[in-house]
Formats: structure tokens, sequence, C-alpha cells
């Protein structure tokens, strides 16, 4: 007898748990059902679709790609911390493109604008594109793009490290 007690409490147990994990209510007062006014008339409440959720959703992936950011955050930071003597005009982080106005450089007599593009999740030199432009739409040199790229990158493994060693 104490067999048949013991199998009865556990297939009562995982049943419990089960309805538990199922979403479902008790079906008073749910929505889209048919509710009693006080003047003992039917009233239909409207329909509202409601997300069911169970124990399988912790294992899918529905994240809305429209609120996932795909710009290293490195290289995001960086550019913000190299180029801090710059105004910023726009910024974007969905599409990782910074826009600055014109600004002189500490220790510089010549004023640039920058605009940075990070297009890439990944910590990689192909991720960054700045482009300068000098004071009345100047041309500048490919070495002083070059060097800002360099400068970017090197700062945004400077963060990363730091951000390891937490």
């Amino acid at each position: 007898m104490t067999r048949r007690a013991a199998r009865l409490t556990a297939a009562l147990l995982i049943s419990a748990g089960l309805a538990a994990c199922s979403g479902g209510g008790s079906g008073m007062g749910s929505a889209g059902s048919a509710t009693s006014a006080p003047g003992g008339n039917r009233q239909a409440q409207p329909r509202v679709e409601e997300r069911r959720e169970t124990i399988w959703d912790v294992f899918s992936d529905r994240r809305n790609p429209n609120d996932t950011v795909a710009v290293n955050k490195y290289l995001w930071n960086a550019s913000l911390d190299v180029l801090n003597f710059l105004p910023i005009q726009s910024i974007d982080p969905f599409t990782g493109v910074i826009v600055t106005g014109y600004g002189t450089p500490p220790g510089g007599g010549r004023s640039y604008r920058a605009t940075i593009k990070v297009s890439d999740p990944a910590l990689d030199a192909r991720a960054l594109k700045v482009s300068l432009q000098g004071a009345g739409g100047a041309a500048v040199a490919p070495d002083t793009v070059r060097a800002v790229e360099d400068a970017i990158l090197t700062r945004a493994r400077q963060l990363r490290v730091r951000d390891r060693n937490l």
C-alpha cells in the first residue's frame, strides 16, 4: 500500500508541476471571456493576445534583430576617447556612425572634422573606418588618418584588457 501511495503522490506532484508550467489560468476573468455585469447582462471583453511562456522559451533565440547593436563597444568607446577634442554633431550606435564637428587637436594648429564608422562587432581593424576632413574641405594626408585609426585601435585593445582584468 505504501508503494501505491508513493506512486500516486509522485504522479500528483508531476502533474501539478506540469500544470504550473503551462501558463494557463483558471479561466476566471481571462481575456476574451464573457463576464457578467452587475445587471446580469453578459458583456464580451476585448480579446487581448497574451504571449505564453514555457520552459522551452529559455532555449529559443527570440530576440528582435532591431534591438541588438552590432557595434564593437571597445572600438566605439575608444573612438570617443581618442577624438574627445572634437565636438560631436551626431551619433548613432545602431548604425555605428559618429560624426563630429571641427576641432583643433591638442598641440596642433589645424582644425579637423571626423566621421567614424564601426561596422562590425569584432575588435578588428576592418571594422573601423575613419574619415578626416580639414578646414574648408581640405584633404587630409593618409598618414594622419592612419595614425588616428592606430590610436583608436590601440585604445580599444587597452579597454578590452582592462575589462578582462576585472
